[in-house]
């Protein structure tokens, strides 16, 4: 599916992910489905038995059973007729949970970051919708969230789509909670799976606990999406900087290099302190950039994932 008809009209303000060819994602799928083991349909063990693919036992047969699982080799064998009882295969459940703060529409690049996490959303909806898997999606950090329940192929897509339709609200509801996010999804999301959090990762670093307890039942990964101008201040004289989340507003006068300099080193002990926690929890963690092509990196970061 493209999805390029169901997005917005890219606008100066809004100007989207950029081009998602879909051959792209075929091929994004393609080299998934290749390297991505333990994260697709059939690959989670379960303790049912059903129509699988991996064998559980083999026993005699009993009137009833579907003569298609005759084991052949076993009943000459045996001298009596035995049929193969294979594994349950179990759905693949992917929960999206997507940062839709005011921060995420701030962008100086080529778009903004709220642009970004909508093509890592439609990417990730593209590659957790097929084999029959199912998506589902939770919003976060503005008044109106959205949770989408996980639907399999086109209805889940479509879904997901529908909900980046929407325009959140942007007026300050104070500093985001990724926290209270995260406590949210574990308690929503009771099938194990993998949750894919897509954010800027900005606010509080209440997160931690939360995110220990959802990774009791879940494989979890981590998108941070940043804007250059958030790590380093440009020389342009006298700005007004505005905290999107609160509302707060400073006036610095960016021709002081030692003001640039403390913003850069405050800038980087912020970021270095989010991928601290994440790389203490084992977390797979990929930035992504405002600046530039996207889309490979996260290719490569997901190609990466074993």
């Amino acid at each position: 599916m493209n999805a390029g008809p169901f997005l917005r009209s890219a606008t100066p303000d809004r100007p989207g992910p950029g081009p998602l060819p879909a051959e792209a994602l075929r091929a994004l799928q393609i080299e998934v489905g290749r390297r991505l083991q333990g994260m697709l349909a059939g690959d989670y063990r379960s303790s049912q038995y059903g129509d699988g693919v991996e064998l559980a036992q083999v026993r005699p047969y009993v009137p009833g059973d579907d003569v298609r699982r005759i084991e052949w080799n076993v009943t000459a064998r045996m001298g009596e007729p035995h049929v193969r009882v294979n594994l349950a295969e179990r759905v693949l459940v992917t929960w999206l949970l997507l940062d839709t703060s005011p921060s995420m529409h701030f962008g100086t690049s080529d778009r903004r970051k709220a642009d970004v996490a909508d093509g890592v959303a439609i990417a990730v909806g593209h590659i957790a919708t097929r084999r029959g898997n199912r998506l589902g999606v939770l919003t976060f950090g503005d008044s109106r969230p959205v949770t989408l329940p996980p639907h399999q192929g086109r209805v889940g897509l479509l879904g997901l789509l529908e909900a980046l339709q929407r325009e959140p609200e942007q007026k300050p509801l104070g500093a985001t909670s990724l926290g209270d996010a995260i406590s949210r999804a574990a308690a929503i999301t009771r099938q194990r799976g993998v949750v894919v959090i897509v954010s800027d990762f900005r606010g509080p670093l209440d997160w931690r606990k939360p995110l220990l307890q959802l990774m009791s039942r879940h494989e979890v990964l981590a998108v941070e999406i940043r804007d250059p101008r958030e790590q380093e201040l440009p020389d342009v004289g006298d700005l007004w900087l505005v905290d999107p989340e609160t509302g707060r507003q400073i006036r610095v006068d960016t021709r002081s290099r030692s003001l640039r300099e403390c913003f850069a080193e405050a800038a980087e002990v912020e970021r270095s302190g989010v991928a601290r926690v994440l790389s203490a929890l084992a977390v797979p963690h990929a930035v992504l950039s405002t600046s530039g092509d996207w889309l490979r990196p996260f290719a490569a970061f997901l190609g990466a994932r074993r």
